[in-house]
């Protein structure tokens, strides 16, 4: 592919009069992780939502996989779907379905495209590299909430995307949990090498996976670069947010 794989040229998204994301630009370039970051209510999890078309910008325009998508249908998001897909935050896991049931639901869902067998072998080979085999027969409400996670990317992961969304992966799960999550996703950067976003609070995480850093600030991109590039900075906003995890000194913003 020729060019970004994930693209924002001057994006707007409002609620409410209220702006979100102000003419906010951005790119992300296959095979690389990007990791969103900013503080509560600046629109992080909204332009995951304009990508995967749960909602239409109000101007601008947004590139996947190279087609600009802007005004398509959701006949025609439906399709790129089975290209890019989302880990939500909840998980979005099917009450009544197993573990393996729910990663084997977008296999089945095709209409007959792969045999039983084949579906099984996936399932399997997936709850292995996430390393939740032994929770295969149990109901999602069986499950603690950081294994939910692991087992939604797996269901992600099921038709082999080539690219794949994460919305605050490690948010509201223990301390171990965030270890163990950290290091799944982790492992999927450097053994499958797909096209990735991240949005997190978690600094930690985001210096982990993060080949470029997108800060957004008041609904405007404030960085993008490096995460070394990132602790060079004497913005204060920036380095402020980094010493919540004691990353980095804070900076005065009077100084």
């Amino acid at each position: 592919m020729n060019g970004s794989y994930f693209e924002f040229q001057n994006v707007y998204k409002s609620f409410d009069e209220n702006a979100v994301l102000r003419n906010v630009s951005f790119s992300v370039q296959p095979g690389e992780t990007a990791v969103i970051m900013g503080r509560s209510g600046v629109g992080k999890s909204v332009s995951l939502k304009l990508l995967m078309g749960f909602l239409e910008p109000e101007a601008g325009r947004i590139i996947v996989a190279g087609h600009d998508v802007t005004g398509w249908s959701e006949r025609q998001f439906a399709e790129m779907r089975r290209r890019v897909t989302m880990v939500f935050q909840s998980g979005a896991l099917f009450d009544s379905l197993t573990v393996a049931e729910n990663v084997a639901f977008p296999l089945e869902s095709r209409g007959g495209e792969k045999d039983p067998e084949e579906i099984g072998r996936r399932v399997r080979e997936l709850l292995a590299l996430l390393e939740v085999s032994e929770f295969a027969d149990r109901l999602p409400s069986e499950l603690s909430t950081g294994t939910k996670r692991a087992v939604a990317i797996a269901r992600a992961l099921a038709e082999d995307p080539e690219a794949i969304l994460y919305d605050e992966p490690t948010t509201m799960v223990d301390p171990l949990m965030v270890a163990h999550i950290s290091g799944l996703i982790a492992k999927l950067k450097e053994t499958l090498h797909k096209t990735s976003i991240v949005v997190t609070h978690d600094t930690h995480l985001a210096r982990r996976l993060a080949d470029r850093i997108i800060f957004l600030q008041e609904g405007r991109v404030a960085f993008s670069g490096s995460w070394t590039e990132l602790e060079l900075s004497l913005d204060s906003h920036l380095r402020n947010f980094l010493a919540q995890d004691e990353l980095i000194p804070a900076l005065d913003a009077t100084a």
